[in-house]
C-alpha cells in the first residue's frame, strides 16, 4: 500500500509535507523522508551494530538496536511502497558492523534490499565500501538535489544527515525536546533514524553557521505524529 498525504499512519492522521529544492517530501514519524516523485525513502544515521561496537570495548548493552532499526525500516518501506532507498551515511556505527550482523538481521536486511534499488552513502563512521549489496558511493545527485552525509554551508539543494538534529520548545510552561527535520530552503538535515542514536539541539554550536535562522522550517518527531514548530519557539538545551 502506498503512502498518500492524509492517509492514516499507525492510528494517527499524517498530512504534513516538506517542500525543498522544488521537490515534495513526506516526513515520517520514524525519521525517514519519503520522496514521492522518485518513490524513494531517505534515511540518515542508522548506526546499525552500535551496541556490538560498544561490546568490542567492553561496554555491554542489550544487542537489540539493529533489529529494532531494521524493523522500523521494514515498516516504513511497506507503508510507503518505496522502490528505492538512500541511506545518508553512518548506516553502520563502524565499518566492521557489516561483519557482526547476526544471521537474522542479515537475512532481514537482505530481504529489504532484494526488491529495491539501494544506495549506501559513506559517512564518517562507515567510510569504506562493503559487500552487502546495493551501491556504495560518496554522494548522489538526483532530481536537482545532492544527497550526502555531511552538511555544508552554501551548497543549495543539499540533503544530509550526520548531526542528529533535535529541537527544544517550551509551550505552556512545559519543555519538550525531540529529534527533528530542519531546513532553510537551501540545506536540509534529517534526524537520526537508528534506534540507539542521540540528538543535538539545532541551536547548539554544531549547527553554527549552517542555516539561515530567519528561514528555518522545523518538524519535530512525536509518538506517531509530526509537529511543525516555529523557530521563534526554539530554546537552548
Amino acid at each position: 500500500m502506498n503512502y498518500r498525504e492524509g492517509q492514516e499512519w499507525g492510528g494517527e492522521m499524517v498530512s504534513h509535507i516538506l517542500r525543498f529544492g522544488g521537490q515534495v517530501f513526506t516526513p515520517l514519524p520514524s525519521g525517514g523522508l519519503y520522496w514521492h516523485a522518485r518513490r524513494t525513502l531517505l534515511v540518515a544515521d542508522l548506526h546499525l551494530e552500535k551496541h556490538a561496537a560498544f561490546a568490542r570495548t567492553g561496554q555491554f548493552l542489550p544487542p537489540y538496536d539493529t533489529t529494532m532499526t531494521l524493523k522500523r525500516l521494514a515498516a516504513d518501506l511497506s507503508q510507503t511502497g518505496a522502490e528505492s532507498v538512500v541511506a545518508l551515511g553512518d548506516s553502520f556505527h563502524r565499518d566492521h558492523g557489516t561483519e557482526s550482523l547476526s544471521g537474522a538481521d542479515r537475512a532481514l536486511l537482505g530481504d529489504l534490499m532484494a526488491a529495491r534499488e539501494w544506495h549506501w552513502l559513506s559517512g564518517n563512521h562507515d567510510p569504506s565500501p562493503h559487500r552487502l549489496g546495493g551501491i556504495c558511493r560518496a554522494a548522489l545527485e538526483i532530481g536537482g538535489l545532492r544527497l550526502a552525509h555531511m552538511p555544508e554551508k552554501g551548497r543549495p539543494g543539499l540533503v544530509a544527515g550526520h548531526l542528529h538534529p533535535a529541537a527544544r520548545v517550551v509551550i505552556n510552561g512545559r519543555s519538550t525536546r525531540r529529534p527533528c527535520f530542519v531546513h532553510d530552503g537551501r540545506l536540509m538535515i534529517l534526524p537520526a533514524y537508528g534506534a540507539s542514536t542521540g540528538s543535538i539541539n539545532i541551536l547548539g554550536k554544531a549547527f553554527a553557521g549552517l542555516f539561515d535562522r530567519s528561514a528555518l522550517e522545523i518538524t519535530m518527531l512525536g509518538r506517531g505524529q509530526l509537529y511543525p514548530v516555529s523557530a521563534r519557539r526554539l530554546v537552548d538545551g
